[in-house]
């Protein structure tokens, strides 16, 4: 059964850096093949990649909407999107990847979003590690039946903002009916000693802190270059603390 690594956060914490990182460290350690998810509306996971994405899962719920009943002749809607599904995921030699895109318009998206996560869930069986790079709601998650997930890893900035917004989505897994085996935090761009104020709300949260990745002048170089974060020198501070941080993961899952 695949493994799924779902991070979460509000915009601009830092959780894509986070998920790609993650995913160039399975990869190097061999855990191939891994399904890259971009569930976050912002849509940047396949920028740090180094992948231009042309068509999102979004793109093609909006445009069967805006006429279901243009099918080629003869075929069954199910096997038309999950054909266009198919064609938009892109295949890379040890990864592939899928971005959801943007969110729904007006209307009933019932009918195909059951297939979207039909597709999805048949799709996850083929790979050893699933990663999703999620909106701070975390709707993608919450649609997926099986509601397992291996390890939530929620992501925040050196700001309270960010630690508070991580607060309210640790509080809302009880309602989303998700199966959540581990679940921690990490702070990204923090400084080796917290200000009391932002360690007394970690505290608080009761979710314990995984790593903390310090300011990283690689990550700014690589994402001016528009370089794939997964070419990252081994030595790369933020490289280093997240190859610690999937240990600590590995280890657990082998109690």
């Amino acid at each position: 059964m695949s493994k799924v690594i779902a991070l979460a956060g509000k915009g601009g914490v830092g959780k894509t850096t986070v998920a790609a990182l993650i995913l160039r460290q399975l990869i190097n350690n061999g855990s191939s093949p891994v399904l890259a998810v971009d569930a976050d509306p912002n849509s940047n996971l396949g920028e740090t990649l180094g992948i231009n994405i042309e068509k999102t899962v979004g793109d093609i719920r909006e445009e069967f909407m805006r006429d279901p009943q243009s099918l080629p002749s003869g075929m069954d809607k199910a096997v038309y999107i999950e054909m266009m599904m198919n064609q938009i995921l892109m295949e890379q030699e040890q990864f592939d990847l899928i971005v959801m895109g943007r969110q729904e318009g007006q209307g009933c998206y019932c009918m195909v979003n059951n297939i979207l996560n039909r597709f999805m869930e048949e799709l996850e069986k083929s790979y050893e590690y699933i990663i999703v790079d999620n909106e701070a709601g975390m709707e993608h998650l919450s649609r997926r039946s099986s509601g397992r997930v291996d390890m939530l890893i929620m992501v925040t900035d050196y700001a309270l903002r960010g630690l508070r917004a991580v607060k309210r989505i640790n509080d809302m897994l009880s309602g989303l009916k998700l199966d959540v085996k581990e679940k921690g935090l990490v702070v990204n761009r923090g400084p080796d000693t917290f200000n009391p104020k932002f360690e007394k709300e970690l505290a608080e949260i009761g979710v314990p802190l995984l790593a903390t990745l310090p300011e990283d002048h690689t990550l700014v170089d690589y994402d001016m270059e528009r370089r794939s974060f997964l070419e990252l020198p081994d030595d790369a501070a933020a490289v280093t603390k997240i190859n610690q941080l999937l240990e600590s993961f590995h280890q657990t899952e082998r109690r």
